[in-house]
């Protein structure tokens, strides 16, 4: 048996990373937004000789939240009740508000407890959660609105010849484009590679089902956040209405599990995305994908490649991993231990404790924009 040691030290780091790290000199943008930096927060937890790490992308005042509202949850407490952890986090910000930056300073800390804990057992983080698979396969993503014909092209084609069995692209910035770009994309990267497409929320129902069959001509199987996640009538009615083979996806908004249970009881999309950086880390993402599983709808898990390599090999109902642009370069960056990418395939090493990341503190200190530490 592991020794029983409570967690006792915390620190955590906030980041903030500038789209020119991306390798792109310009803002990105989708079919709702426009962005010049991505920023996250890094958590590392000790108990006894070890430390677990988690990290969530979203708002620097994460860290105001784990500082003062919820290390006195987890701080002294036992690493291997990961479930009590858990729900005195949501208890301890009922009056702040659960979604939002709450949620993701809730997801750092929970995913730094499950990393100490397969640490301190001395097994993989994929193993610990139950080990369905070796791997999970990923698709590549970015295609951002705001690139040419020919750097849409160039990206979505080097992931194809990759091996990546699918990819996605951006839309919704200017619909009067999408279907040249769509075109465009399809030529790319031949008849024999999955593509997808997301709208982030851009279009209005009637025009989101009029797409969905001419996305359906150009062999689109999935189309993400048609309409507003919000407007969960409307996903319904799409996914009644779409072309047989296309598949509406969405939930990378989901912050709470009773988020992902109204959509799921809504019949709103094929398809539920859960982001563990945002919907409560390891914990939030097995209950968002036990929901899945018990109304026969497959998961997805948004962006984080590197945390979703290990919990969608863990799950037998977790579809594919989303291999966002953006976040690949971060972890890179910022990560030693990043899951293989072997033949479109997310392998996480099940021979390294937790899920294997250790932050690099030098390369990564560069983007820091503040940091505390518990006496």
């Amino acid at each position: 048996m592991p020794e029983e040691v409570p967690i006792s030290g915390g620190e955590v780091g906030a980041y903030t990373v500038p789209t020119r790290s991306f390798r792109v000199e310009r803002p990105e943008s989708d079919g709702t937004v426009r962005w010049d930096k991505t920023s996250l927060v890094v958590v590392q937890l000790t108990a006894g000789s070890q430390t677990g790490l988690g990290y969530a992308y979203g708002s620097p005042a994460a860290l105001d939240v784990i500082r003062d509202v919820l290390l006195p949850s987890v701080l002294g407490s036992d690493p291997f009740d990961t479930t009590r952890t858990f729900w005195r986090m949501a208890g301890a910000v009922r009056n702040l508000g659960w979604p939002g930056v709450c949620a993701g300073a809730i997801s750092a800390l929970d995913s730094a407890v499950h990393d100490l804990k397969a640490r301190l057992l001395g097994v993989s983080l994929t193993r610990l959660l139950g080990g369905a698979r070796t791997s999970v396969t990923a698709y590549g993503s970015g295609g951002f609105t705001d690139y040419t014909i020919g750097e849409l092209e160039e990206q979505l084609s080097g992931w194809a010849a990759a091996g990546l069995s699918a990819v996605k692209m951006k839309i919704g910035t200017d619909p009067d484009a999408d279907l040249a770009r769509v075109t465009a994309a399809r030529s790319a990267i031949g008849d024999d590679v999955g593509l997808f497409v997301d709208a982030n929320g851009a279009y209005e129902r009637k025009q989101a089902m009029r797409f969905a069959e001419q996305f359906a001509e150009l062999g689109v199987t999935w189309f993400e956040e048609p309409v507003s996640s919000d407007d969960l009538a409307g996903l319904r009615l799409i996914r009644d209405r779409a072309p047989a083979g296309l598949r509406v996806a969405a939930g990378e908004y989901g912050y709470t599990p009773s988020y992902f249970h109204q959509m799921l009881a809504a019949g709103a999309v094929d398809v539920i995305q859960a982001d563990a950086t945002r919907c409560g880390g390891p914990t939030g993402f097995l209950l968002a994908a036990a929901q899945a599983t018990g109304a026969q709808v497959p998961a997805s898990s948004h962006t984080a490649p590197a945390l979703h390599a290990s919990l969608g090999a863990a799950l037998p109902n977790v579809v594919n991993a989303e291999y966002f642009h953006d976040h690949v370069v971060i972890e890179e960056l910022f990560f030693d231990g990043l899951p293989e990418l072997v033949n479109g395939e997310l392998v996480p090493d099940r021979g390294a404790p937790g899920h294997g990341l250790t932050l690099k503190s030098a390369d990564a200190h560069p983007y820091l924009t503040a940091e505390w530490r518990s006496s």
